[in-house]
């Protein structure tokens, strides 16, 4: 009898392994769950953490390819409800939420960024590239940036001018998560130099992942860093030099990471604990749970604990998930963040963009220290339309 149990138990035992293992790799959990696991704890922090803040969006206004009436729906929705939400917060600089729009170049109708562009002077947000291509090549992807580096500029008063070269500099957002051609199958880019590519294009920075459980997500996470290509291998960005205080920038690109780690707190049927992946969007909103678990991923400048840095995404352009992105939930996560993380003692709020994120790494590399509110503008300075608002609204 007792043999007969212990064989049952040993049988369900393998069976649970089995389920276990199953759900790991259909997840592609196996890419990043032991670089989770061996995470170190945070470190421990005298005076105040800031925290920077920053929402970026894959912002596709022809989503599922619909009619260009629905498509100014959708962007004159975004501009009118986004104005309302963000003018109900404020940071402990006075500001309000930043969003940055990722808008992608095979989507480009010039209204829509001329209203996007004037909802970002307004104060509200920048406008970065997404791209989405498939079995590219490295010329057509260069002349295709570069055509759209220029027309967003001096069309739409977007990106900035490196003060010291002169150059077009942006941030970027890989569609399909597939930057460096990444996905096993080879599609949905097809380049395997793109981050040596986009350097020379002048990207500032990658915001693309976290990915998961897409294939495309990497080893490495929760992380800020310098990834160096190897031109003829994919996914060169799959581990990387961490940013460090009085270091110096090394390799090809600068990868920003959102928070990526497990939901314990809302698990399937009550065991199997869900992907926190930093996507927001109907089926997972912004709850406060999700806002701490962020903090608490306390991604930052090594050397620079007290400077966290909070990446989140979403595509903000589709319906269903519009009433979550622009109503009472996102309400919501703005409201713990100004009640939990910005009391001037513990914790300091920061809405930013993604090129003021940017300015803060570098500045933290760079050792500097104090307010981070000081350095949004430290390497790179406003776009034009943004810089042409400012200049107007102080005088």
């Amino acid at each position: 009898m007792v043999i007969a149990i212990l064989s049952l138990l040993m049988v369900m035992l393998v069976v649970a392994a089995l389920v276990l293992t199953w759900a790991i790799r259909a997840r592609n959990m196996d890419i990043w769950l032991g670089s989770y696991l061996r995470r170190p704890k945070r470190s421990a922090v005298q005076g105040p953490v800031h925290v920077m803040f920053c929402f970026v969006d894959h912002f596709e206004p022809n989503w599922r390819r619909v009619d260009l009436a629905t498509q100014r729906q959708r962007v004159d929705r975004w501009c009118r409800d986004y104005r309302a939400l963000a003018s109900a917060h404020r940071d402990a600089d006075g500001r309000p939420p930043q969003h940055s729009f990722f808008y992608p170049e095979e989507e480009y109708v010039e209204e829509h960024l001329t209203k996007l562009a004037q909802l970002c002077a307004d104060g509200f947000g920048e406008i970065e590239i997404h791209l989405h291509h498939d079995n590219d090549t490295a010329e057509n992807f260069t002349a295709t940036i570069s055509r759209f580096n220029e027309l967003l500029h001096e069309r739409h008063g977007a990106l900035s001018r490196d003060p010291v070269t002169g150059q077009l500099r942006f941030g970027f957002i890989h569609g399909n998560w597939s930057l460096d051609n990444s996905r096993t199958d080879g599609r949905w880019c097809g380049i395997n130099n793109e981050l040596i590519l986009l350097r020379d294009l002048g990207c500032y920075a990658d915001f693309t992942l976290p990915s998961a459980p897409s294939d495309t997500q990497t080893k490495m996470i929760n992380a800020i860093y310098y990834a160096t290509d190897d031109p003829l291998r994919p996914k060169s960005h799959n581990t990387g030099e961490p940013v460090r205080v009085g270091g110096r920038p090394v390799g090809d690109l600068l990868i920003v990471q959102g928070p990526l780690g497990l939901n314990w707190r809302e698990r399937r049927f009550g065991l199997i604990p869900r992907i926190e992946n930093s996507d927001i969007r109907r089926a997972s909103p912004p709850l406060p749970a999700r806002v701490d678990a962020w903090v608490d991923a306390g991604i930052h400048v090594e050397g620079r604990p007290e400077w966290i840095f909070i990446k989140i995404h979403t595509h903000g352009t589709q319906e269903p998930d519009m009433d979550t992105l622009l109503g009472d939930a996102a309400h919501r996560m703005h409201s713990h963040l100004e009640a939990a993380y910005n009391d001037g003692q513990q914790h300091v709020l920061h809405y930013v963009t993604a090129r003021e994120m940017y300015n803060i790494i570098k500045a933290a590399e760079a050792g500097q220290t104090g307010n981070p509110n000081d350095y949004r503008d430290y390497q790179l300075p406003p776009p034009p339309g943004v810089a042409a608002a400012r200049a107007t609204h102080s005088q």
